[in-house]
């Protein structure tokens, strides 16, 4: 067994584990994955940075990771030593830099490196330096798991979308919402503030946090390797045939409902779309721009949501847990008529001719969410 800075590692180039400061975190420690590689959290003590948590780590010798491989980033010998570059998004420099530079400090004495960081707003690598290559790689891989850590706290910023917004179901929609407002709005929530915008309906298929603009052509570059991989054989070429028709609700008391959503179906009973949607999750999580949430993506078009009370143009993750709210505050409605009434209502037929890497908070000319990429089925 091996020690690598703050964590321990296993024989399995793939397994990381973090040595624990207490049994119960040992028996449930809380999981970190970074591309390949899975990581336990220490049990440590964190201090507040700007409303966010800073994470500490424990002191090692860099003489004790000198061994370990570097199969996940490259460490180049120098004529002073050893250096390791790491591309990182400006946003995050500040977890690295720490309240007053403590973070950083820290690291370098810890791991006996000198560590490079680009002016704030400047886009550029942080560069590594040190005389043991075991520094080097600790410094590397602690910093790897810092910025893991508060990556995943940044508010998505795009997420994969396929658009349900065409004449027909926007029609059909409004005339859903008329007749709940007309049959229904004396039900406890029930308000005209709950209803989506028609020009944004649309199939949630994953969220992704991107934070320049090198992580967006990334992130557009996957989605053409994935259509030539695997999904024009999938599609056929063709655009696919849904069938929108039915709701159903996200929590588990139809009295207290969160959101609400039409169901969709392939007109021919295959399960198409979904495999192109689950594959699509997987290969964007594999690529590290994307958190794996669930096994399955849940095929679902939203059309009445709580969090539009305060913020129309609101999103949310895909899969919310159901019986719990992604915002504090926010007042459920009473869908108990709602699902009496319009169970089995008919939105409407509709051909899938891409899928979209939608910018979050933002409207193009047709009133759909900016696309910053797509591919085509067709």
């Amino acid at each position: 067994m091996k020690h690598l800075g703050f964590v321990t590692r296993i024989s399995d180039s793939t397994n990381v584990t973090w040595q624990l400061r207490s049994r119960m975190d040992v028996l449930r420690p809380t999981l970190i994955r970074i591309g390949e590689r899975v990581y336990r959290k220490n049990a440590i003590q964190e201090q507040s940075y700007q409303q966010e948590e800073e994470e500490d780590f424990s002191a090692v010798s860099p003489g004790d990771c000198s061994d370990e491989p570097c199969d996940a980033f490259v460490v180049e010998e120098t004529e002073k030593g050893f250096q390791c570059r790491v591309e990182v998004p400006s946003p995050l420099y500040k977890y690295i830099i720490g309240k007053k530079g403590e973070t950083k400090k820290r690291l370098e004495t810890e791991t006996r490196t000198s560590i490079s960081i680009p002016k704030p707003g400047v886009e550029g690598e942080i560069v590594i330096t040190g005389q043991h290559r075991g520094g080097v790689i600790s410094a590397r891989t602690r910093i790897d798991v810092l910025l893991d850590s508060f990556r995943k706290k940044q508010p998505f910023t795009h997420f994969l979308s396929i658009a349900l917004n065409q004449p027909n179901i926007q029609e059909r929609f409004l005339q859903f919402k008329e007749e709940v407002l007309e049959k229904c709005s004396q039900d406890p929530g029930v308000s005209s503030s709950l209803f989506q915008t028609p020009a944004k309906l649309h199939l949630t298929l994953g969220t992704l946090v991107l934070l320049n603009e090198q992580e967006i052509q990334k992130a557009c570059h996957l989605l053409q390797r994935c259509k030539e991989d695997f999904v024009d054989q999938i599609a056929g070429g063709k655009p696919l045939t849904v069938e929108v028709a039915g709701v159903e609700y996200m929590n588990d008391d139809p009295a207290m409902i969160d959101v609400l959503y039409a169901k969709v179906h392939m007109k021919d009973g295959s399960d198409r779309l979904q495999v192109i949607a689950d594959q699509l999750v997987e290969r964007f999580v594999a690529s590290g721009l994307m958190l794996k949430e669930w096994d399955r993506v849940k095929l679902h078009a939203t059309v009445m949501n709580t969090l539009f009370r305060k913020d129309p143009s609101a999103e949310e993750r895909n899969n919310p847990m159901p019986g719990k709210s992604s915002c504090r505050e926010r007042e459920s409605f009473s869908g108990r008529n709602i699902l009496k009434l319009f169970e089995n209502f008919y939105f409407g037929e509709v051909q899938l001719d891409s899928v979209r890497l939608s910018q979050r908070f933002s409207s193009d000319a047709s009133g759909y969410y900016a696309t910053s990429g797509q591919l085509t089925f067709s």
